[in-house]
């Protein structure tokens, strides 16, 4: 069962036992400060080891004050203007204990060195890049299953991925002889001009072909075209190959969520990176 997505006052949460945590995804001003008390009551009632929570700068110091700290911090991130914080508060200090810290240092420092881009991305001319529809819900869904086993959103479901098309969300895909073999979608939030780069994937038997970053490339001009001001990511620490994609298209290292997100049948600490688009 996948973790609930839920609105408590006015503001957007996840939480459950997957991912082991509350995720504060959108704060309405409005509800704070009681916000804090309100998650912090949720995470406690259900036994969660970790609230994480992504809000303008103007809360830092309420969610400071209850023991939250930076992890990563986005400059500009609504609307040009306000930067983005994430921010943790560990109720288990277990949680808080990074694993594989060497590897991921040594994974931020490589991505940090990549040489950056200079032209569009190539790829086999026998491949097509498009935006992808509700036609192929079905399609993108399987992709999902076989490349994650878990994941923090039902991906897997093509009901989901049909009802995120019709909620801000746009896919991306890369096609050879008609069969889906790479994805990616851009998860915009219109009113403060900012958009996730996500859920990329491509099938094995493709990979090491560079589709990850013409898909970012693609997905990049899509937004620009929107009038989104900033791109950012949530990249698995642990994975070379996202890590150096974004940084060669000049993304900026932001910091890491440490133990943060179920993925591929475990929890892993995650990179932020963001771009002003």
């Amino acid at each position: 069962m996948n973790d609930i997505i839920e609105v408590i006052g006015k503001s957007l949460v996840q939480h459950g036992k997957n991912s082991d945590r509350v995720y504060l995804m959108k704060l309405c001003s409005e509800d704070y400060p009681c916000i804090i008390n309100d998650i912090y009551n949720l995470a406690h009632e259900k036994s969660y080891s970790k609230i994480f929570i992504k809000v303008p700068g103007w809360a830092q110091e309420g969610f400071e004050s209850a023991g939250y700290t930076v992890e990563a911090c986005i400059p500009h991130f609504y609307n040009g203007k306000q930067d983005g914080l994430f921010m943790a508060l560990y109720l288990d200090p277990k949680r808080k204990e990074k694993s594989n810290a060497a590897l991921i240092d040594e994974i931020i420092s490589l991505a940090k060195n990549a040489a950056p881009l200079q032209a569009a991305p190539k790829r086999n001319q026998n491949y097509h890049l498009a935006n992808l529809g509700l036609e192929d819900a079905e399609d993108i869904s399987q992709i999902y299953k076989r490349v994650f086993e878990t994941y923090p959103f039902p991906i897997h479901n093509p009901a989901y991925i049909k009802d995120t098309m019709n909620d801000n969300v746009v896919y991306f895909g890369i096609r050879d002889k008609g069969q889906l073999i790479a994805v990616s979608s851009s998860e915009m939030d219109i009113k403060s001009q900012n958009v996730e780069m996500t859920d990329f994937a491509t099938l094995p038997e493709y990979r090491s072909q560079g589709l990850a970053s013409s898909l970012l490339y693609e997905m990049e001009n899509a937004m620009r075209q929107r009038g989104i001001m900033t791109a950012y990511t949530i990249a698995r620490a642990v994975s070379h190959g996202m890590n150096i994609t974004f940084a060669k298209h000049n993304y900026i290292y932001s910091g890491t969520l440490i133990n943060n997100t179920d993925i591929s049948g475990e929890i892993e600490s995650m990179n932020v990176w963001y771009k002003a688009l």
